[in-house]
């Protein structure tokens, strides 16, 4: 059985810690909590619910998630899949499982669990979230001949695969910079149909002005930094 860790980055997340924690299926080897500056319990409650937990100051997904990597790399121990996961309760942890089957039973490279509208729940992504998805993913289709029809951050990869994209965006850019050089790279990949429901708490990038604005800003940046890249 292949060694899975999970990588929570959270920013303010104390009530949905316990839920998002206690959800993810057994099979998982370790996961670990990247509390991103929070000034509530994330902390605590992610330990109480037997997370492994780091501390990331500097604001920003990117960041938190590189450090998890970090983290992960100085491990005496060995990992072969790696699994992003936000700490909102938004996605269904328990559907772990789905997304990691492709690379256990068929050597997919990277999975992305997508966000499908039959499978959403109402109010659960924002109109800006939804038209951001579709002219990214549109973009990449055009640009790059992509299947990927969503850059939801619920993802699997291969660990070794994960190392050789030389992650580096700091904040909003980070699902599409993966799923980009992944591209690039030609990584086999699939995605997989997700539930997806309203999250706990108020969201940090799509529940402001200000951070749809940002977001969009930085994927746009990275689908024409690539597309156009010799």
């Amino acid at each position: 059985m292949p060694i899975i860790r999970v990588i929570i980055p959270a920013y303010n997340e104390a009530d949905s810690m316990p839920l998002v924690i206690n959800d993810i299926p057994n099979m998982v080897a370790e996961v670990i909590v990247v509390s991103n500056n929070s000034s509530d319990d994330t902390i605590v409650n992610a330990k109480n619910a037997g997370a492994t937990v780091l501390e990331e100051n500097n604001r920003g997904y990117g960041y938190a998630c590189l450090k998890g990597m970090d983290y992960v790399a100085h491990l005496s121990q060995s990992t072969d899949i790696i699994v992003f996961l936000d700490g909102d309760y938004s996605d269904y942890p328990e559907q772990l499982t789905d997304l990691v089957t492709p690379i256990i039973d068929e050597n997919i490279d990277f999975v992305v669990g997508a966000r499908v509208e039959s499978l959403r729940e109402k109010g659960s992504m924002t109109v800006p979230q939804i038209f951001g998805n579709w002219l990214a993913t549109s973009l990449m289709s055009l640009l790059f001949k992509s299947r990927f029809t969503d850059l939801g951050p619920f993802r699997a990869i291969k660990y070794d695969k994960l190392l050789a994209l030389h992650m580096e965006d700091k904040t909003y850019g980070w699902t599409v910079e993966m799923q980009l050089k992944a591209l690039k790279k030609k990584y086999t990949y699939v995605e997989i149909p997700m539930k997806y429901r309203n999250r706990i708490g108020v969201s940090k990038v799509s529940g402001t002005v200000k951070g749809a604005i940002f977001a969009g800003v930085k994927i746009l940046t990275w689908i024409f930094k690539y597309g156009f890249k010799k």
